[in-house]
């Protein structure tokens, strides 16, 4: 196994733009600045030591599914309003697909073809947006696919990807943020042969377990309500996972994988063990790494995901944290206090049974990656990340900001040149990151993804082949996955063409944010 990395990124620090004294000014500035707005961030929080695991984790159902003649498999998901109560007999007011909170877990497997009947029994129009997934444009789920009350919507697609833990959640222009936050979000797991022919624990729910993490704020009443705002966005002082407020999980097997997912609006994560165990990461956004990686925390922005294993012993109580520092999220102390950035939360509490489950060795390499390869790339593009414009523009939804040519490979330069937090999600594809400040990545980072958070002032050259699919009159979206700074207009359209192909929607409507 790899060495334990004490940088959790492995990467060098930013370029400095200004020296130490100026960095603080400019902190102390923006500190200002966010006053003046009404956005002065939130203190740092800790709630180390002070969860008492008192609630058993809800494992969110696997949704049922059937075969039609046709072979497709047929999932069915309703938006609907509602009460959940995450102190007893306090009601919230919440939003979930198929119940009141979040939605349950769908499973398909490579070379199924696949529909999801998306019905909306809300009283506003909203979207569902297949995060990570390979599709055409029209299946997206972005903006531009909006269900109206009372509607339903019908996308449908062959799953040709390989293993991964992917999510969907809504993606209404302007409305993101509120949507996800009121509990509009589930995984979506694909299955492959190659993985499934892997020793990794893989029943749901008892060894292989969904993780999604939240932060939100509570009243002194046990009522849900949001949380200050910071550049970031809304940040709350108190984790949910998987919708349970202070849970445990009662573990039968020594060996356990964690699937972990950033379903927070705003808020990073750096995830630790309570007894400075090493992370054992062995999954990224798109799959499985090439080989585990030890790590002594693991970062994931709103929108990654991670699988980790964790091997217990008999009678053994080992808490995962949240143990965000203003170096591991390459900010300047001020920034970092005000948007998450230096707090620290107890997020689920193991309880291994007296008696476990043997679980065999974890492989020492999983699935050979193909070489990240810029020379294959016909294009590059060049989006800077900066306030809440990507390239200096604001999101307009009858613009197309990049067109593609279908079975091309590009190089896509994302730089952050500003001190303030951001990420950067493109829909579609899985990309490689070739190199971060131009240094080769590090192993956490060598594998497929779809999301990375974009360190302050600080350049990543991404690798895409965008394949199968061709629309010239339908764009995917790529976006800050800081889903305050998507609203307000930190998104582009790029559509994907065939060879000589243009792209249909070319002129442009202001939109207000």
């Amino acid at each position: 196994m790899p060495a334990t990395r004490t940088n959790p990124l492995g990467i060098r620090r930013p370029r400095a733009a200004i020296g130490a004294l100026a960095a603080l000014a400019a902190g102390a500035l923006v500190a200002v600045s966010f006053a003046g707005c009404g956005l002065v961030g939130p203190a740092p929080v800790s709630t180390v030591g002070k969860i008492d695991f008192e609630t058993p984790l809800a494992i969110p159902p696997l949704a049922p599914s059937v075969v039609d003649a046709d072979g497709t498999r047929v999932f069915s998901l309703d938006a609907q309003a509602g009460t959940t109560e995450f102190a007893p007999g306090v009601p919230s007011d919440t939003w979930g697909f198929n119940g009141s909170y979040l939605g349950p877990t769908l499973v398909a497997k490579r070379g199924e073809r696949v529909r999801v009947d998306v019905a909306n029994s809300l009283d506003v129009p909203t979207t569902v947006h297949w995060h990570g997934m390979h599709l055409p444009a029209e299946m997206d789920g972005g903006p531009h696919q909006m269900v109206e009350p009372d509607a339903t919507w019908s996308p449908e697609w062959d799953i040709d990807q390989q293993a991964a833990t992917l999510w969907y959640h809504p993606h209404p222009h302007g409305e993101t943020e509120s949507h996800v936050a009121r509990g509009l979000a589930g995984m979506f797991l694909v299955q492959d042969d190659a993985e499934a022919a892997l020793p990794l624990p893989r029943e749901y729910g008892v060894d292989d377990v969904p993780l999604i993490v939240q932060d939100t704020g509570f009243s002194s009443d046990g009522a849900r309500e949001g949380g200050q705002r910071g550049f970031a966005g809304g940040l709350g002082d108190e984790l949910l996972v998987n919708g349970t407020r202070g849970p445990y999980l009662d573990v039968h097997d020594e060996l356990l994988r964690l699937r972990l997912l950033n379903a927070s609006t705003a808020r990073s994560y750096a995830f630790t063990w309570s007894d400075g165990r090493p992370v054992e990461l062995i999954a990224t956004d798109g799959g499985l790494l090439e080989a585990p990686v030890e790590l002594d925390r693991v970062m994931l922005s709103p929108g990654e995901r991670a699988e980790v294993l964790v091997r217990v012993e008999p009678g053994e109580r080992l808490v995962l944290r949240s143990e965000a520092t203003a170096e591991s999220a390459g900010m300047v102390d001020s920034i970092a206090a005000m948007n998450g950035g230096t707090d620290a939360f107890d997020v689920l509490e193991l309880r291994a049974a007296d008696t476990l489950d043997a679980a065999p060795d974890v492989p020492e390499r999983f699935a050979p990656l193909p070489p990240v390869d810029e020379a294959q790339a016909v294009t590059t593009r060049s989006f800077t990340l900066n306030g809440f414009e990507i390239n200096d523009s604001e999101m307009d939804m009858g613009r197309i900001d990049e067109t593609v040519t279908v079975d091309t490979t590009e190089r896509w330069i994302v730089t952050n040149t500003s001190q303030m937090p951001h990420s950067f999600h493109v829909h579609d594809v899985q990309f490689r990151i070739a190199s971060i400040d131009g240094s080769p990545p590090p192993p956490e980072l060598s594998g497929w993804k779809d999301t990375i958070f974009a360190r302050p002032e600080t350049e990543f050259v991404l690798v895409l082949r965008f394949e199968d699919y061709a629309d010239p009159d339908t764009p995917y979206m790529y976006h800050c996955h800081l889903l305050w700074h998507e609203d307000q207009g930190m998104m582009g359209q790029f559509a994907v063409v065939e060879p000589g192909q243009s792209a249909t929607m070319t002129g442009g409507t202001d939109h207000e944010h």
